[in-house]
């Protein structure tokens, strides 16, 4: 099956809307984490005389599922290969929604002492295993239903499922950080884990009534060789250009987490005016997201993911200095520019656009497991963030070091190209060409 063979549109968007709620499962669960790392776990799980030591030794907990991302991503890629996105996509969402509800359920470490963190280390690594594979699967499954000419469009809403998954985390830590100190240790802090449970059973049962990928199921042969084999072999450029793509990603956790736990702990912001100036960031993400994937089915993917990375460069500076003026509107403001407008024009694209470079039988594989291996900077960015930081609290290094993954990012977009004429044949010709 081909772009120009007609599509089922009620299938397609039953996939997007899928794909749109697997991804609000995935980033609620995996910011609701970020969330509780950045404000409340160093008390519970790391407590230490140096808060600062807590502080980081929590963030790190955040970074530690990004490791088992790429692990994730092999073995969900290679089933995705081999046997089909839809009952791969099943298997991960059941896996993040089991560890999430078991964050929920921890005893902390003035119960247990040293096994709370390391219980909690083990259902971080769940997560990571199950995002590895769910949001390339959730992309690859809507862009392979999805029109030929609508892509961009379509896929852009499974990361509009990123953004209201996020809203949803922060949202339910607004009322939370309301808490007295010792209610949101006690038990408040619980609450939005546990509710994971519930999105997951709605979620399950839309996703059940996707038909499988018409494209996979249309494709004339199985890789030769192991799929990671296969891509290594003949389309490493491809996971290269991808690899650096993602770096842009960088950007999401500068903003999500260490700008959450930087502002609240060290410049004097209060939690809930933080928590709402990155709220209100994703509710402008949500506007811009589609309408930045409609621009692109119309003038490119590439020019749009470029502009917007280089732009990124620009806005990291600003967000940043924001924060040390202390002026809850300048913050907003500045949150609502980067998070919001600038990184939604690279963020609603990734999708389509690196699934594009590969050829379908390794294309679960190849963007699975380049993004996920690159995802390992911005899960540790707000740890090296805080390492860059000068004593005298100074934030330019740290501006420069995200800024410069932009920078990456944007060129490696500029150099990128999609998958060869050949490439394309041994699968199905999926791939529009780059304007």
């Amino acid at each position: 099956m081909n772009d120009t063979q007609p599509r089922d549109p009620r299938m397609a968007r039953r996939a997007a809307f899928g794909s749109f709620l697997g991804s609000v499962v995935e980033y609620y669960d995996f910011f609701i984490y970020g969330s509780a790392a950045a404000l409340v776990f160093s008390k519970l799980f790391f407590p230490s005389t140096d808060p600062m030591a807590g502080t980081l030794a929590a963030l790190a907990t955040f970074g530690v599922g990004y490791i088992a991302r790429p692990v994730g991503a092999l073995l969900f890629g290679h089933l995705g290969d081999r046997i089909g996105r839809k009952q791969v996509l099943m298997m991960t969402l059941l896996l993040m929604g089991l560890a999430t509800t078991l964050i929920g359920l921890l005893p902390t470490h003035a119960s247990i002492g040293a096994w709370a963190p390391a219980l909690l280390v083990l259902c971080r690594l769940l997560q990571g295993l199950s995002a590895g594979g769910e949001q390339v699967g959730a992309s690859l499954l809507t862009m392979e239903h999805a029109p030929g000419q609508k892509k961009a469009f379509y896929t852009s809403w499974l990361i509009n499922g990123a953004s209201m998954g996020s809203i949803l985390a922060t949202s339910v830590f607004i009322p939370l950080s309301l808490l007295s100190e010792e209610q949101l240790l006690a038990w408040g802090w619980r609450i939005p884990f546990l509710l994971s449970a519930l999105m997951v059973a709605g979620t399950w049962i839309i996703r059940r009534g996707v038909d499988e990928s018409p494209e996979f199921a249309a494709q004339k042969s199985e890789p030769q060789h192991a799929p990671v084999v296969e891509m290594f072999s003949k389309e490493s450029r491809a996971f290269v250009t991808v690899f650096c793509c993602a770096l842009i990603c960088a950007v999401s956790s500068l903003v999500m987490i260490f700008g959450l736990s930087w502002a609240s702990n060290n410049n004097g912001v209060d939690r809930a005016s933080m928590l709402s100036a990155i709220a209100a960031s994703q509710v402008v993400a949500l506007i811009c997201q589609p309408l930045f994937g409609l621009l692109a089915d119309r003038i490119g993917k590439k020019r749009i993911f470029v502009i917007g990375s280089l732009a990124c460069c620009a806005g990291v500076f600003l967000f940043l200095w924001s924060i040390t003026t202390g002026h809850i509107a300048l913050i907003v403001l500045a949150t609502v520019l980067l998070k919001g407008i600038l990184y939604s024009a690279p963020n609603a694209l990734w999708p389509s656009f690196y699934a594009e470079m590969f050829s379908i039988r390794v294309r679960y594989t190849g963007v699975g497991l380049a993004t996920q291996l690159s995802f390992i900077v911005s899960g540790f960015s707000p740890s090296l963030c805080y390492a860059l930081l000068r004593q005298d609290g100074g934030w330019l290094p740290v501006a420069c070091f995200i800024g410069g993954l932009a920078l990456i990012a944007g060129i490696a977009a500029m150099l990128s190209r999609p998958a060869s004429d050949s490439a394309r044949a041994a699968g199905s010709a999926t791939a529009l060409p780059h304007h």
